[in-house]
């Protein structure tokens, strides 16, 4: 194990602020270099670190070019850090050793990477896999999904300098952990991937991966580095890949078969790509499920949703099963990818949905966006109607949604729709919706905002403010222009927005959809603003009318109305209340509407309607039609034919007597 000297760089630092200014500086090296001392001169124009000597300081420039006069000693390298290969016992002996355990546990009680610097400071000399582990933790704290938040000071930190010095001038000293671990601290600390530096670390990493003594951790450590330096495309990635597949995969521990999960979800770019060496793994890891620590479950289930393992399904839904009990003390983050395992596979768990129900409202106000809106993505796509999750998830919106994307808040809201879910504190939540559509309307996405918008229609909850907006043609030629474009589905949320507005706001005086943008019908195949029919119990019941009717030929099936609506079955009365032929158009005085109403077009855990179901028995009621619903649950109870007729006659007649045929 290599040793780093942070001492050499403390007296090189204080060398430096002496000097107040070029001029001094070079006096002073030349002084020095009369007296026996050797001066060189470093300059290096495609290193990361750029240096002009201003008083008492480097200043970065661009972070990429710098240009340093260092002073070497026999027993030093002044300016930067010491790196020695077999030093420890005389490092200890004389007390500036901090034991790698103590160091480790300071380190990750730290805060800010200030107070790792600083720390840093106060040693002598460490190990590289010590400093390769604090650029780790500065990582951490620096490095987002925008980038590095603050290169300056970072960059330019002395302390960071004379790491980074001495892990460039040493890197053949380093051990195979440090020289991975640190490489990849530097990489994501976005560090000039030209600069010297990096060169001669990627260099070093080469020649030792050639050698082929790296462990299964060091391999994926170096692969993740070289897919975020170069991309999939590096040459260096598949002589990786063909050493782990080399490795005996029974003897990997849990952690190392979580990191090479992750190297290959990066790292694979065509499907079926190192499909044999994910079959092994999944067959190898279905075994240690109940081994797997929160973490390492949530880095699993996320790489075999990247990797679209859908012939791993055993394994998904063991993994499921097993987070159920860690739902408690995931990570928002790790949270976020078991309930993207289950969205992606079409998975759903009745005790992992409890689990959830006693989670979220405990935690929902302090829990970040991206899990909340996972959370209802979850409910919303099982068609799980959970009031525990929707009344605090709703709660929450109302003082946490100026946090949240333009995406995070449609997937806040639209559940509420499409489950027909309208909680307590609504009229706080659509307040809220109202003045961030109001200060936002243009960050959201054509489509994102049109499934928003609608989703409220179908709650009652009309956007009548926002109409103008969306029935102009400049913003329908976004919606075109936007990925999937005007399909059928688009434009029947735009009629059926239209029909709502129409049919429940006559006070609307705004531009209206125009014709060529109307569809005939909601029902298509595929996704759709409609649920066909359910054949068996369509098929009982149409029995059962034939009995109570005495023929046919007095009611009709998959009626397609004029208001784009398709009846189950329509039945026809004059004015004195007598079925009329189904053929008949005169003297039609009332028009029933048979809603037979399957399982599908009901929410998963309860007998509540769908908000898509809901609405249409709504309009059709404005629109003159007697609605009569036909719930599942309610004709599944009934054993035999005369129950069926009976049933039949109470829901369509009830105030009539029933005739016998």
């Amino acid at each position: 194990m290599a040793l780093i000297n942070l001492q050499s760089f403390q007296f090189y630092s204080s060398t430096v602020r002496a000097c107040r200014s070029l001029g001094t500086l070079r006096k002073t090296l030349n002084h020095l270099s009369d007296q026996g001392r050797q001066l060189r001169s470093w300059c290096c124009g495609s290193s990361v670190f750029g240096t002009v000597l201003s008083r008492v300081r480097f200043r970065c420039v661009f972070y990429r070019n710098y240009h340093a006069e260092l002073w070497n000693q026999p027993n030093s390298i002044t300016g930067t850090v010491h790196l020695h290969r077999d030093a420890g016992n005389s490092s200890k002996s004389d007390g500036k050793w901090m034991d790698e355990q103590k160091f480790f546990m300071e380190l990750n009680s730290f805060s800010s990477s200030n107070e790792i610097f600083k720390f840093l400071s106060s040693l002598e000399i460490i190990s590289d896999t010590m400093a390769a582990a604090a650029l780790q933790r500065i990582c951490e704290f620096e490095v987002d999904d925008s980038g590095l938040k603050n290169p300056k000071d970072i960059l330019e930190n002395e302390v960071f300098r004379a790491l980074c010095f001495q892990f460039e001038h040493e890197s053949q000293k380093l051990s195979d952990t440090g020289l991975v671990t640190a490489l990849q601290a530097l990489i994501k600390l976005h560090v000039d991937p030209w600069s010297t530096l990096i060169v001669r670390l990627v260099s070093e990493s080469q020649e030792r991966l050639d050698k082929g003594q790296l462990t299964i951790r060091n391999l994926c450590i170096l692969g993740e580095s070289l897919l975020d330096l170069e991309g999939p495309g590096c040459t260096m990635l598949e002589q990786i890949v063909n050493q782990v597949q080399g490795k005996k995969l029974e003897e990997w521990t849990t952690e190392e078969i979580a990191m090479v999960y992750g190297m290959l979800q990066m790292s694979i770019t065509e499907e079926g790509q190192y499909q044999d060496l994910l079959n092994h793994m999944n067959n190898i890891t279905l075994t240690l499920v109940p081994q797997l620590s929160p973490k390492l479950i949530s880095r699993i289930l996320n790489a075999l949703v990247i990797l679209d393992q859908t012939q791993a399904i055993p394994l998904v839904i063991r993994l499921c099963k097993y987070s159920v009990r860690h739902v408690p003390r995931f990570t928002n983050d790790e949270l976020a990818n078991v309930l993207g395992a289950f969205i992606h596979f079409g998975h759903a768990d009745q005790f992992f949905t409890e689990a959830l129900e006693r989670l979220v409202p405990k935690s929902s106000f302090t829990m970040h966006p991206e899990a909340v809106s996972k959370v209802m993505q979850y409910c919303c796509r099982k068609l799980i109607r959970s009031k525990p999750i929707f009344d605090a998830v709703a709660e929450s919106f109302a003082y946490n949604a100026d946090k949240c994307t333009t995406r995070q808040i449609a997937e806040y809201i639209v559940p509420f729709g499409t489950l027909n879910y309208l909680p307590p504190s609504a009229p706080s939540v659509f307040r809220k919706l109202e003045r961030i559509l109001n200060a936002r309307f243009t960050q959201f996405q054509p489509h994102t905002l049109l499934n928003l918008l609608h989703s409220c229609t179908l709650i009652e909850r009309y956007p009548v403010n926002f109409l103008a907006k969306i029935f102009n043609p400049y913003f329908l030629q976004q919606l075109q222009a936007q990925t999937p474009g005007l399909d059928r589905f688009v434009l029947s949320q735009l009629t059926q927005l239209f029909l709502t507005v129409t049919l429940e706001c006559p006070f609307y005086e705004g531009p209206k959809l125009l014709p060529k943008y109307r569809v005939k019908s909601f029902l298509i195949p595929g996704r759709s603003l409609e649920s066909s029919v359910d054949v068996h119990l369509y098929n009982r019941v149409k029995t059962g009318l034939v009995d109570l009717l005495g023929t046919r030929m007095y009611f009709a099936s998959h009626v397609l109305t004029p208001y784009c609506y398709t009846l189950d079955v329509e039945i026809k009365l004059d004015e004195e209340g007598f079925v009329l032929p189904a053929t008949r158009y005169e003297e039609v005085h009332r028009r029933i509407a048979l809603c037979i109403d399957g399982q599908k077009r009901f929410c998963s855990n309860n007998h509540s309607l769908l908000g898509k179901e809901a609405i249409k028995q709504r309009h059709l009621q404005l629109l003159g039609y007697e609605v009569v619903q036909i719930p599942f649950f309610e004709f599944e109870t009934l054993d035999n034919n005369r129950e069926i007729v009976e049933y039949l006659h109470k829901k369509i007649f009830p105030r009539t007597y029933r005739l016998s045929w």
